[in-house]
C-alpha cells in the first residue's frame, strides 16, 4: 500500500511540474504568435485587396450575416480616404472542416480575390482549393451569388470545380456567397 501510495505522488509531481512548464511555455510564446497570427492576417488582407493602403475593422453591428457560416471579421480597406472595398473572413465547412477564407470585395462591387489560409481539406484533391488556377476564378467576379458547376465552361457567376473535391469547392463558393451578403449589407 505504502509503494502504491508512493508511486501515486511521483507520478503526480511529474504531471504537476510537466503541467507547469507546458503553461509557463504557453505564457511565454502566446503574444509572438499572436503577433504571426495578426501578421499573417494582415497579408491575406493585402493580398485580397491590394489597392487599400490600411485597413480598419467594422463593428459587428455595420453588417448582417444571414447565412450559417461564421463571420469572423470585416475591414474596411482605404487608400487614404477613399474607400477601397471590404475583406471579409469566414469559416465554410469543406470536407474536412472549417476553411479559413478571406474574402475581398471592391467598393465597385466585383471580388478582387480570395486568400484561403488554414484549412484541413484531403491532400491532392480540397487541398488544391490552394492553387491559384481554382482560387483565381474568382477575381473579378461580380459581387453576386456565385454557383459551382462541374463540367463545360463556367459563365459569368460560375465556379469550376475542383476534380474529386465538389464539396471543399462548394464550400469555399459558399463562404464567398456569404461574404457577398455582408458586404450587400454594408453597401445599403
Amino acid at each position: 500500500m505504502n509503494s502504491i501510495l508512493k508511486l501515486g505522488l511521483n507520478l503526480f509531481v511529474i504531471c504537476a511540474v510537466a503541467a507547469g512548464l507546458l503553461a509557463g511555455t504557453n505564457e511565454i510564446t502566446a503574444p509572438m504568435i499572436e503577433k504571426r497570427n495578426e501578421q499573417a492576417n494582415n497579408e491575406a488582407r493585402q493580398a485580397v485587396l491590394s489597392d487599400a493602403k490600411e485597413f480598419k475593422l467594422l463593428d459587428n453591428n455595420k453588417y448582417k450575416a444571414t447565412s450559417d457560416i461564421e463571420v469572423v471579421e470585416v475591414y474596411e480597406g482605404l487608400n487614404g480616404s477613399n474607400l477601397s472595398g471590404y475583406t471579409i473572413k469566414v469559416l465554410p465547412k469543406g470536407y474536412g472542416g472549417e476553411i479559413e477564407l478571406m474574402v475581398g470585395i471592391k467598393s465597385d462591387g466585383t471580388i478582387s480575390g480570395i486568400n484561403i489560409g488554414n484549412m484541413s481539406e484531403t491532400p491532392g484533391l480540397g487541398a488544391r482549393s490552394k492553387e491559384e488556377a481554382f482560387y483565381g476564378q474568382y477575381a473579378s467576379k461580380p459581387a453576386t451569388e456565385l454557383s459551382v458547376v462541374k463540367s463545360g465552361t463556367a459563365g459569368e457567376t460560375e465556379i469550376q470545380a475542383i476534380s474529386g473535391a465538389t464539396i471543399t469547392s462548394k464550400a469555399v463558393t459558399s463562404g464567398v456567397n456569404a461574404a457577398v451578403e455582408v458586404y450587400d449589407s454594408i453597401s445599403k
